[in-house]
This record gives C-alpha cells, sequence and structure tokens, in this order.
C-alpha cells in the first residue's frame, strides 16, 4: 500500500538492510520518502538501497554500529548532509541470543543490551538533536516487542531489554514534546522474517507460535510497516508515548486458540 504521505520527507532506519528493518525501507519509500538504510550489513544494506533506487526512490547506505556515539552521530549528519532533513528515525536494529538464565554469557548479555537499548537511546539522540536543528520537529520509532511483557525464559536481555526500550520511549516523549517531536514504539509479535525461518519450516514449532496467536498467523512485515508509517505521518499527530503491539491479538489471549476455528462459540 502506498499513500504518498511522506513525499520530500527523510526517514533514518537502523537495521534496515533486511526483516522488518527492510519492509519499513520499502514502505516509505512507496510514500514518497527519501530512505536513509543503516546497517553493519553492508552488502545486504547496498543491495536494499540498489532495490529501492531501481523502483524510483532517492536512497542512501550508511555503515553504522549503533552501539558507538560517534557513528550515530555521523549517521545522522550523512542523512541531513544528503537529503537536507530528516524527519523520521526507526530505531530497529536488534540483536538476540539464547542461551538459559543460569548459564547466560555475560559477554552476550552486554552484546544485546548495549544493541537494543543502548542503540535506541544513541539513535534517538542523534536525530532528536538533528529535527532541533532543523526547526520542523519529527517522529522517532523505537522498536520493542511482545517479550517487553511476555517472558522468554532463554533470553533474558532481549526480554529486559525491549521493555527498557518502552519506558525509554516514553522518557523520550515527555523530553522533546516541547521541540515537536513525537516518540512511539512499536511492539512486533512473531513476524515472517529470516529470524522466525525455522520456525516456519517446522510445523509444531509454528503451531506453537499460531496456538497462541488469535489471528492464527504470523504477520507480515509489511503489516508492521504500515504501523510505522502512521505513526510518522500527520494522522497520528497526537500520537505520542505509545507503544503498539502489532501482535495479531497475542496479549489479549489467556490460554491457547482452541484447535477449532470459533472455539466454543461456534458451537452455541
Amino acid at each position: 500500500m502506498s499513500t504518498r504521505r511522506h513525499e520530500g520527507k527523510t526517514v533514518l532506519i537502523t537495521g534496515g538492510a533486511r526483516g522488518i528493518g527492510r519492509a519499513y525501507a520499502e514502505r516509505f519509500a512507496a510514500d514518497g520518502a527519501n530512505v536513509v538504510v543503516a546497517d553493519m550489513l553492508e552488502a545486504e544494506g547496498r543491495e536494499t538501497v540498489a532495490d529501492l533506487e531501481k523502483a524510483g526512490a532517492k536512497a542512501l547506505f550508511v555503515s553504522c554500529d549503533v552501539t558507538d556515539e560517534g557513528q550515530c552521530n555521523a549517521m545522522v549528519e550523512a542523512a541531513v548532509k544528503r537529503f537536507g532533513r530528516l524527519d523520521t528515525a526507526i530505531a530497529n536494529a536488534g540483536v538476540g541470543f539464547h542461551s538459559s538464565f543460569l548459564d547466560y554469557p555475560e559477554d552476550r548479555f552486554d552484546w544485546v543490551y548495549d544493541v537494543n537499548v543502548k542503540g535506541a537511546f544513541l539513535t534517538g539522540r542523534a536525530a532528536a538533536r538533528a529535527m532541533i536543528a532543523g526547526g520542523r520537529g519529527g517522529a522517532i520509532i523505537n522498536i520493542a516487542s511482545v517479550n517487553a511483557l511476555l517472558a522468554n525464559e532463554n533470553n533474558a536481555p532481549y526480554g529486559a531489554g525491549k521493555a527498557a526500550v518502552v519506558l525509554l520511549t516514553k522518557v523520550m516523549s515527555v523530553t522533546l514534546a516541547d521541540h515537536g517531536i513525537r516518540v512511539n514504539a512499536i511492539a512486533p509479535g512473531p513476524t515472517k522474517t529470516a529470524m522466525e525461518a525455522k520456525v516456519m519450516a517446522d510445523p509444531v514449532k509454528l503451531k506453537m507460535r499460531t496456538s497462541r496467536t488469535p489471528l492464527r498467523r504470523l504477520a507480515e512485515t509489511a503489516e508492521v510497516a504500515g504501523v510505522a508509517s502512521f505513526l510518522a505521518s500527520e494522522d497520528a499527530s497526537f500520537v505520542t508515548g505509545q507503544t503498539i503491539y502489532v501482535d495479531g491479538g497475542r496479549l489479549a489471549l489467556n490460554y491457547f486458540m482452541s484447535e477449532e476455528p470459533g472455539g466454543m462459540a461456534g458451537k452455541l
């Protein structure tokens, strides 16, 4: 879907080379925005940019480690230098590492937390400073997860970090409100990405996911990207400090969906 609602604006997306990050890039490009793809995956990032340009969009790739303050500042500077403005920043870069709580390696804990939390902080701060300097305000979108509220026994820093991102979003929204900058978060549930490839290929694991999701499927990346387009648009001009859970109803469900569509209600 394309609305051209971001015509002439500039969006910066960390972790934009693949997965949901690439879907954000494709959606904002379709909506008329200049797109800056920032990632450490240079080959995939440049491929994404090349595909966007083939489709008629204006795009730029920037290599960036979001845990490094200098690189985050340089990433934003490159975006403004190329396109003259920054209107939206999506702090999408994220990682995970699975290990039991009792055996979780300290260095892996630091890595996951640094990318997912510190990365959102450094990206948002650099973007906000550029937006304030530009005098037009803007929108910042952090990426959380349903794991901010639902415990995952094998990835302690991921859930803890995503919960931190939810509160960081609130703090940023209050701090930046007087500058005309809105800050919100998106918290996806299970989504069809490379990270879920093993799940999608395993009927048992896939059933575990869908049985906890009232819509009985995983999200398409484009469905999550559509929410980002809305939050960055004037249609969301009075929305700030919020976390939107794009989870197919997962958080509303107490137990599991019935094996039979309609459940008990279908028998009444």
